[in-house]
């Protein structure tokens, strides 16, 4: 399925090892990954979440605050395979792999997930073998060079994650659909007036999808109760605010003991421009 990231060429794993006709060659780590991220000017063993993030956003997810989210995403999902009889799928961005083990139970499909942070891949390893999900493998790779042959997914979803318009039509095939989630207008509105003197409102996510068309959208939200500072502080982790609070702000995050907030996404379905 993977194809190598330096000449493109399909990669074909031997033992402990994928490689390709030229001769590149890539290790698979003891969890069951393999390191494709080669992009010049990244640093692979340093790219993406470190391990305090992916252990702040493990705390939370687990705790099923978003349950309601990945089952929504699942039931999007499954509408747009239809009657497919073995899917394959890739969750491109997946984080610590949340999603993508919900993703995985989806009748005979297979799953990709695959993310910049090495931490994060480590971490859904151990999430897929820990639950006992055999149809999912993971890769460090990037979402702006997937390492996935042409024409090869049914479906592609990016939660929460970058959008990449020319490698999402590469690797889709023809009727294959493109799922989106990112924040609503209100998404977390609660947890940042708790923070900033005048919280905001979401602004829409441009994604310059010259390549595709809108053909569903899909604005789903509901009420969480987050019942511990530290639960609390977990959700923060997630956010781009963490990077761009005053230590007023997180002074004033410290002293709040539990919060009601919105939790709300919009899902965009799209579908390659014949």
């Amino acid at each position: 399925m993977y194809i190598c990231p330096v000449c493109k060429k399909r990669l074909k794993r031997l033992g402990s090892s994928y490689h390709c006709q030229n001769r590149h060659n890539f290790d698979i780590a003891g969890k069951g990954y393999v390191n494709l991220l080669t992009t010049a000017g990244r640093n692979p063993k340093n790219a993406g979440d470190n391990a305090d993030m992916v252990k702040a956003r493990t705390e939370f997810l687990d705790k099923g605050f978003y349950k309601p989210l990945a089952e929504k995403i699942c039931e999007v999902t499954q509408a747009q395979l239809g009657d497919k009889k073995s899917p394959l799928i890739i969750d491109s961005g997946c984080g610590e792999g949340y999603y993508t083990a919900f993703l995985a139970g989806i009748k005979n499909a297979r799953i990709f997930g695959i993310d910049i942070s090495k931490q994060a891949v480590a971490h859904c390893m151990t999430r897929v073998h820990t639950s006992g999900i055999t149809n999912c493998e993971f890769a460090v790779a990037s979402s702006f060079e997937l390492p996935f042959g042409s024409h090869s997914a049914d479906v592609v979803i990016s939660v929460f994650a970058p959008v990449c318009n020319d490698e999402y039509a590469r690797v889709l095939k023809a009727d294959g659909v493109l799922i989106v989630v990112s924040p609503s207008a209100r998404h977390l509105f609660e947890l940042k007036a708790a923070v900033y003197d005048k919280p905001y409102e979401n602004k829409p996510n441009r994604y310059g999808l010259n390549k595709f068309e809108l053909a569903h959208e899909t604005v789903f939200e509901y009420q969480a109760h987050i019942p511990t500072n530290n639960d609390i502080q977990s959700l923060f982790m997630m956010t781009p605010y963490s990077y761009k609070t005053s230590k007023e702000g997180m002074t004033r995050l410290a002293a709040v003991e539990s919060l009601d907030v919105t939790c709300g996404f919009v899902i965009q379905v799209y579908r390659l421009i014949k």
